[in-house]
This record gives structure tokens, sequence and C-alpha cells, in this order.
């Protein structure tokens, strides 16, 4: 892997697109920013971070995805990748808040953001953006945030976590077509509230019970209802409430 070191840029989404679009540039290239000006989350949310405590990285993954049925595959790789390498410091209680919420017991710890791009043959490339809470211990008016530094009691080297989460995802997209249904059931088994009664709300914002019971092949969220029927959600048509 290629490493792109930036003290401050808006977004590093932004820039290795900007830089993917310009030069043929390795796969798993990333980039890493010290301060992210502008942030992104999900559905246009601002994911903002203390100067210097945070890995703030984005990475090129290209010769994975084959089409567009196949866009949640690269969550489920990115989502494993995370935990896995978060497993080997012992951080406790770890599980993905779908679609792409890092968890420890009921606190935010990191989120993933991914952008494809299809180009005129068909080849897919995707910028994966991950900001992931390591030595931040203060987080004003987001009581549902932590990091690892609080969880642990420890500081922790950034940079040692970034080469393991690659180290996990470039051996997971290696054998994926050989390991397939073996990190679906990973990842399903690693989601949030999964099999125990939650609340919810729709995007009528009506709040109604249910039961995760996992995540269809493109990426909708299975919700048993009262009435013993299967819904699948898309992201913007369902918010857990916890």
């Amino acid at each position: 892997m290629k490493l792109i070191k930036l003290d401050a840029i808006d977004s590093t989404n932004e820039f290795l697109k900007g830089l993917s679009s310009t030069e043929d540039i390795q796969n798993f290239t990333v980039v890493t920013a010290e301060n992210q000006l502008k942030g992104k989350g999900q559905m246009g949310s601002v994911w903002e971070s203390e100067l210097g405590k945070n890995l703030i990285m984005s990475v090129l993954v290209k010769d994975f995805l084959r089409d567009n049925e196949s866009f949640f595959n690269l969550n489920v790789v990115i989502s494993l990748s995370v935990i896995r390498a978060l497993e080997k410091i012992n951080i406790p209680e770890l599980s993905i808040k779908w679609p792409n919420d890092i968890m420890s017991a009921n606190k935010k710890i990191g989120g993933i953001l991914i952008e494809n791009s299809i180009k005129g043959d068909g080849v897919i490339t995707s910028i994966v953006g991950l900001g992931l809470n390591i030595n931040q211990v203060q987080f004003d008016d987001l009581p549902r945030a932590s990091s690892l530094a609080l969880i642990c009691n420890l500081n922790l080297d950034k940079e040692v976590i970034l080469f393991s989460i690659i180290e996990e995802m470039e051996a997971m997209i290696a054998e994926y077509s050989q390991i397939d249904l073996l990190l679906w059931e990973e990842y399903t088994n690693k989601l949030f509230k999964i099999g125990v009664p939650a609340a919810f709300t729709d995007e009528n914002e009506v709040n109604f019970m249910g039961i995760i019971k996992g995540v269809s092949d493109i990426g909708k969220l299975q919700i048993l209802l009262e009435d013993d029927g299967i819904f699948e959600y898309n992201l913007k048509e369902v918010q857990m409430l916890y």
C-alpha cells in the first residue's frame, strides 16, 4: 500500500477521489489527515474530530466490485476489517450499527463512508472513508460518542491501527470469492442489537418496535415486525432509536 499523509485537508475522500481521477494510483492507496475541515458522514452529516487525536483516512479500492448489486459486499469487508483490527487490541463489545457505524457497547467509536464511481467501461472504483475515534477524550454535545482511549484507558498509536485495518482488508478482498458466505455470516452476527427487540422510526416519523434479523444481499436492513412479517428498509427509510 501507498500511504499519503496530510496535515490538513477539506476531505480525505475528496482528495483521494481527485487524485484517482487524474492519476493511475495503486490499489489500497491510503490518505490520512491530522485535521479534516469538511469531513462527511452518511446522509450528508458532518464528521468532526479533534486535531491530531483520531484516525482520519480514505483508501482506494478497485478491481473488487463487479456490478451495482454487489455494492454492499464492500461494506461487509470494510466493517469487518475495522472490527477484527480492534479485536486484536481487546476493544470490548464491538458491533456494527447498520450500515456503517462502529460501536463499542452503546457508544459510537467510528463511521465509514463509501463512495463508488462507475467508469464508461463498467469498472467500479471505490473510495472508502473511515473516521475512528482513537485518543480524543472530550465529546461536547455528543453523548453517544466515545473513543478507544476512553474505553481502554490507554493512548494508542493511530498508525499501528491503520496498518492492521488495511492488512485485514487486503486479506479479505483477496479471498472474498472463497469466504464470502462466512464473511456475511460474521457481519450479520456483529450487527448492533441483532435479535433483540428495539425501537425504530421510519421516514414518516412513525415509531415502531422490531427485531433486526439481518441484511439483504443489496444492503437493506431486515426487521421482523410485530405482525411477524419481515420488512426490508433502505438507509433513508428507517432509524434505530437507542
